[in-house]
């Protein structure tokens, strides 16, 4: 969807968001939005007063976790996961920086450029293929000149291939993006493969 011209792009990564999300829909009169129904069930977070929803501000994501070196910048229901995975990795000495990026259209810039500016690598997580969220945040990283060599970019994404049906937590350690996986990829990023066995045992 965040091909099409003036799309507002946006997806919840908890229950509440989705109730925050439905309201920014609804609010938006000038232009067409869309937002991802997440699979599942929610993760028991509380909902809005009223359940209702108050209208986000549009392309303006959140830091749910302040840390170092390392930015996990997630998309969806995929932020839950590197929330787990940035406990993973407290537990091994690393405290990382997980973002809320709520929207891929409009991107939030100037929360990419400031953890660009501020980290040594930028994760990228999503439960989309290739060339989605991830692409537009590389895109942007490479037009604003944010990867020139002093931090590094990867991308989560799904693989590029079939993936069975089954519950998401099942589809989502065979996609190699449970909590786990992540907490490995920072740790194969840092040179740290001992641990990235660790991890994932």
């Amino acid at each position: 969807m965040a091909c099409l011209p003036n799309m507002v792009v946006m997806a919840p990564s908890d229950e509440a968001e989705l109730f925050h999300m439905v309201a920014t829909a609804a609010a938006i009169d000038d232009r067409p939005s869309c937002f991802r129904y997440p699979r599942g069930n929610g993760i028991g977070v509380e909902l809005p007063a009223g359940n209702k929803g108050i209208p986000l501000e549009v392309g303006k994501g959140r830091i749910l976790i302040e840390g170092d070196r390392v930015a996990l910048l997630g998309y969806g229901s995929a932020v839950q996961s590197c929330v787990a995975a940035a406990a993973l990795l407290e537990a091994h000495g690393l405290r990382l920086t997980v973002a809320d990026a709520r929207f891929c259209k409009p991107l939030d810039q100037t929360l990419v450029r400031n953890l660009a500016k501020s980290h040594e690598i930028v994760i990228t997580v999503e439960e989309g293929s290739i060339g989605g969220f991830g692409s537009h945040v590389a895109q942007f990283m490479a037009l604003d000149g944010l990867l020139d060599g002093t931090t590094k970019w990867r991308p989560l994404v799904l693989p590029d291939r079939y993936i069975e049906h089954g519950s998401p937590a099942d589809q989502m350690a065979d996609a190699g993006l449970t909590p786990s996986h992540i907490a490995a990829t920072v740790f194969n990023i840092l040179g740290r493969t001992r641990d990235a066995l660790e991890v994932m045992t």
